[in-house]
């Protein structure tokens, strides 16, 4: 419990230690028959402020035996001072004679677990709760240079890189609506900085849940789930009696070490079935990325004013960390308090089957006997439990949906969190006085060294001395990455684009120097201008294409830009095509294929896109260009191809006849697109929105419009739908599609670069696997209807981890099929199969296309997939 902010009367702190006097971190210290509980920090230490009286604190830590102890506060402004040692719980086996066949008695208990789960999962109607979250990160070592190319800046050094608190009120409610008010948040040496604690992601950690989704894409399976005894095998290490109830430990051990799975100890309370507490490991075998092992920790405790219902007092996260040289750990720890609980039902149903008498030696023999016999009647058993289960669960969700949702403050529909303004302005005083886990000496002096030098860190004379270290130019970043200069005092920035961006090579334009410098000023509430002039010049052609585009983010707390695009550009034919000017270089220069068919575009765009609604987005435009077509100006490359030839700029599609130029063409043309999902969630800080996603998909209309007017040569009108979603299937993977169905009105009038173009790839590089990978670029784009759809279905490692050479590799499968018909591709279709995080970065997949039923083409690509 985190008392009022008028002040306490005194502070309960020690330190809780093992036998050998080791600290115990994290530690659950809590007033019995209470919401008022704590953890201990990393060393052991712990305090909880309260009010003078007697008390009885009850002490735990997953594994040992709970103690009991009388505290009396005093009145006054005192501390009262008691220290702690825990001894590890005497978890009692009577020996019994068991046949090599039979199974552990662990079996039964925890197949009592998985009948209940859905119960105990949903026997909450509604919560609130004040939570308090300390999250750090700290870095122990890091390499001078990131993959070997990449300079290490001076802010990545050894020590804690992150150190933030929050105070938050959480509100549940069934199914899985999860509200968050975060009223206090500090992070150490930011004062303007909000904390990124949720308390509300705590919800997906929950092991009632079949599948954690967490720390990884695939996610990983419960010790109790429906099918976990695929992938685990138990061992009853004891049961011993805490307040009256027998505990069993249960020791988690994976079949197979690959598979997604825990390892570790989960603690089951007799009759109820439910869990007490948990102490799970993952490591690298279960296909970590970037981490070497994590491991969660969790209490749980009856509600004080529902006793037969049990809430999370506290959990704990720990991860060390290694990735590309670096090499940390990092912690969250979340204390749970001031529960306020409305439960699905008065009281929890019968047991299915008979209490066990009430010791556990008697508790072990019984449970040995039923594992030895698996008699029908235990099957039974079972099957009532699961039949109550499923009753219950859907009794949950109609009580849930009908429980008041007890939130502090109510807030907007879609909004799960929200960061008061303010929240971040709290003294030290008021953090000593709410903080229920004390901070270690290591805090405490990353506190003060931080807090103390932030007005000299964010002085002009120590801004300009760290700027002075980041703008040093180096040769290899500005190959790779480009060059940043900031000014961080003024909230300035300078970009210039790398030089395979700046340094191009085209038929049309021969070698190209295209210097762009963005400019950008920003301010600390998300508000940013940018401004990106360029000054491309084709060497070959002696053609000077300048313009500049300027966009400005003026609205602090959602989406609204305006965009202004003017001047002379180069503009491939396909406006969304895979072939960069990288690919396109260097097939040009190295494989004499000049894929690319470029036109020059002069005039003018000015767009605004703006967020009307919760996840209704609209942007409008209107533009002026006068469109003309280029010839080719050079046939130079570096390694000629015998008998291959470039082509000339004229694209080649079925819809349009062959050699045929368009001279030039002047277009006014407007553009409508809506793009709305349902129940998107977001949260909101007073420096912004931020928006979350949805389970829902993302629906899409697209208008465009050709106005035949003087001085324009175009009439067109052009409608588009099209939908959008990803969809997880647990250990099965997730798949995504998207769909686009649309067309030209009537008999439109309009030159190739209007038509609807369809991202094609012809290379062996893949910019974008969402899209097409082996259709031409030019050849199906159309001016009258077509259907669109592409889908792809990663498989997060579903099969290759269960072969035991391919496993190490933590390579991931995926299968891609792309669909297309236009009247002049007929049906069209892509199927792929390939291999994700090859190396961590890379993706490798193979092609097939059918057309009308007959194949016509096949190639591998490879692009970045991690």
């Amino acid at each position: 419990m985190l008392l009022p902010l008028l002040g306490h009367a005194g502070v309960l702190r020690g330190r809780i230690t093992d036998p050998a006097g080791q600290p115990l971190g994290f530690a659950n210290v809590a007033v019995k028959g209470t919401t008022t509980n704590t953890a201990s920090n990393e060393q052991g230490n712990y305090q909880l402020p309260l009010q003078a009286g007697s008390y009885e604190i009850v002490f735990q830590y997953v594994g040992f035996k709970p103690r009991l102890e009388q505290v009396r506060i005093a009145g006054g402004d005192t501390a009262t001072v008691l220290n702690v040692t825990l001894t590890p719980e005497q978890y009692q086996l009577r020996e019994v004679v068991v046949r090599a066949k039979d199974r552990d008695p662990a079996y039964a208990i925890i197949q009592h677990a998985m009948d209940w789960r859905t119960y105990h999962r949903r026997e909450v109607a509604a919560f609130t709760a004040r939570t308090y979250i300390k999250a750090l990160a700290r870095l122990k070592d890091a390499p001078s240079r990131v993959l070997g190319l990449f300079k290490v800046g001076p802010d990545l050094k050894p020590g804690i890189l992150y150190l933030s608190e929050s105070v938050s009120e959480v509100s549940f409610q069934q199914p899985n609506v999860v509200k968050e008010r975060m009223i206090s948040s500090r992070v150490s040496g930011d004062a303007k900085a909000f904390s990124l604690n949720r308390a509300g992601a705590g919800r997906g950690m929950s092991f009632y849940n079949p599948v954690i989704k967490a720390f990884s894409e695939r996610g990983f399976v419960s010790p109790i789930a429906p099918n976990a005894f695929l992938f685990y095998q138990y061992v009853l290490e004891g049961t011993t009696e805490q307040a009256g109830q027998l505990i069993h430990k249960i020791k988690v051990i994976p079949r197979r070490r690959t598979d997604p799975v825990f390892a570790g100890h989960i603690y089951i309370a007799d009759g109820t079935w439910r869990i007490h507490s948990v102490g799970l490991t993952l490591n690298q075998d279960a296909q970590l990325d970037y981490v070497d092992n994590v491991r969660i920790d969790q209490q749980y405790a009856p509600a004080p004013n529902a006793p037969h219902v049990w809430v999370m007092q506290s959990q704990t996260l720990t991860a060390n960390i290694s990735a590309f040289g670096f090499h940390g750990n990092a912690y969250l720890t979340a204390i749970f308090s001031n529960y306020r609980v409305t439960p699905t039902y008065p009281s929890r149903p019968a047991p299915a089957a008979p209490a066990p008498q009430p010791t556990p030696a008697e508790v072990h023999a019984e449970t040995v006997a039923e594992a030895k016999q698996e008699r029908p009647a235990v099957r039974a058993i079972s099957r009532q439990v699961k039949r109550q289960s499923r009753k219950a669960a859907a009794a949950a969700d109609s009580a849930g949906r009908r429980a008041p949702l007890m939130e502090v403050e109510k807030l907007a529909h879609g909004e799960i969190m929200r960061v008061e303004k303010g929240a971040n302005e709290r003294d030290s005083a008021y953090w000593a006085q709410i903080r229920p886990v004390p901070l270690t000496e290591e805090e405490v002096k990353d506190y003060h060294v931080k807090d103390s030098t932030e007005t000299i860190r964010n002085s002009k004379p120590y801004q300009d001395s760290l700027d002075r270290i980041r703008n040093r130019f180096s040769t290899d970043k500005f190959l790779l990455t480009g060059y940043t200069y900031n000014d961080t005092h003024r909230k300035q920035q300078y970009y210039v684009a790398p030089v395979f961006q700046i340094l191009q090579y085209s038929t049309v334009e021969g070698t190209i120097v295209n210097p762009q410098l963005t400019y950008s000023r920003y301010t600390d509430d998300r508000r940013r201008f940018w401004m990106t002039p360029s000054f491309r010049y084709g060497v070959d052609a002696k053609l000077f294409s300048p313009s500049v585009e300027i966009n400005w983010q003026h609205d602090a707390m959602r989406t609204a830009r305006l965009q202004v695009i003017v001047g002379r550009t180069i503009e491939n034919f396909d406006p969304n095509s895979q072939l960069t000017p990288a690919i396109n270089t260097t097939y040009t220069l190295f494989r004499n294929r000049n894929y690319a068919k470029y036109y020059q575009r002069r005039g003018a765009e000015v767009g605004y896109l703006a967020e009307m609604l919760n996840g209704l987005d609209v942007r409008t435009a209107v533009s002026y260009f006068d469109r003309r077509e280029l010839q080719n100006s050079t046939i130079d490359l570096i390694t000629d191809v015998p008998g291959r030839a470039f082509t000339p700029n004229t694209p080649v599609a079925a819809e349009l006849p062959n050699g045929s130029g368009f001279g030039r063409s002047r277009a006014l043309g407007s553009e409508l697109w809506l793009s709305y999902r349902p129940g998107q969630r977001f949260i909101t800080r007073p420096t912004g929105k931020i928006n979350l996603g949805s389970k829902y998909p993302l629906l899409r209309l697209t208008w465009r419009q050709g106005w035949g007017v003087p001085g324009s040569d175009v009439r067109y009108t052009y409608l588009e739908g099209g939908i959008r979603q990803s969809v997880q299937f647990g250990l099965l993977g997730s798949s995504s599609y998207h769909v686009n169905v649309g067309g030209f009105l009537g008999n439109p009038k309009l030159a190739f670069m209007d038509y609807r173009h369809f991202a094609g790839n012809q290379t062996l590089l893949a910019a974008d696997f969402t899209q097409f990978q082996l259709l031409d670029y030019y050849r199906y784009s159309t001016r009258k209807t077509f259907v669109e759809a592409h889908f792809d279905h990663h498989f997060n490692g579903f099969f290759l981890n269960k072969i035991p050479l391919m496993r190490r590799l933590k390579w991931q499968e995926v299968g891609t099929v792309n669909y297309l018909h236009t009247p002049a591709a007929g049906h069209y279709a892509e199927l792929g199969v390939g291999l994700e995080h090859v190396f961590k970065l890379l993706r490798v997949d193979y092609f097939t296309a059918v057309q009308s039923g007959r194949k016509v083409q096949q190639g591998f690509r490879l692009g970045l997939g991690f």
